[in-house]
C-alpha cells in the first residue's frame, strides 16, 4: 500500500493511505463432475452460442487453442460410472478442428 500526502501534509505530515483496486476473481469450486460416457448418438444438437457470444472464449483460446468456438446442446444417453443408464441434457463446447471439449451433464430427462 503506498501512502500519499493529504491536503494538509505539508502543515501536519498526515499521511493517508492509497487503495488500488485490483480486478477481484470469484472462483466457483463444484464438486467432482460425473464420470460418464456416451451410449449411441448425440440427437436434436443445437447452437447455443458462437465466438464473442460465449463468456469464457478466452479461457477456451488458451486451454485448448485458437478455433472458430461454439456452444452446443444435445440429447445423449450416458452410463454413469455406478452403472447407471439414463437420457441427459448435455452441453459443450466445440470448434474445427478441434472436436468436442469439456461435455457435461446439463440435466437428467
Amino acid at each position: 500500500m503506498a501512502l500519499r500526502p493529504t491536503a494538509r501534509a505539508s502543515a501536519y505530515r498526515h499521511f493517508m493511505p492509497v487503495v488500488k483496486w485490483e480486478k477481484i476473481v470469484f472462483r466457483l469450486y463444484l464438486p467432482m463432475p460425473l464420470n460418464f460416457e456416451i451410449i449411441g448418438d448425440i440427437i436434436e444438437i443445437e447452437t447455443i452460442a458462437v465466438e464473442s457470444s460465449i463468456r469464457e472464449l478466452e479461457r477456451l483460446r488458451k486451454v485448448h487453442g485458437l478455433g472458430r468456438w461454439r456452444k452446443l446442446k444435445g440429447i445423449g444417453t450416458v452410463r454413469f460410472s455406478d452403472g447407471k443408464i439414463a437420457r441427459a441434457e448435455l452441453h459443450w463446447y466445440e470448434a474445427h478442428g478441434l472436436g468436442k471439449k469439456e461435455m457435461k451433464i446439463k440435466r437428467i430427462l
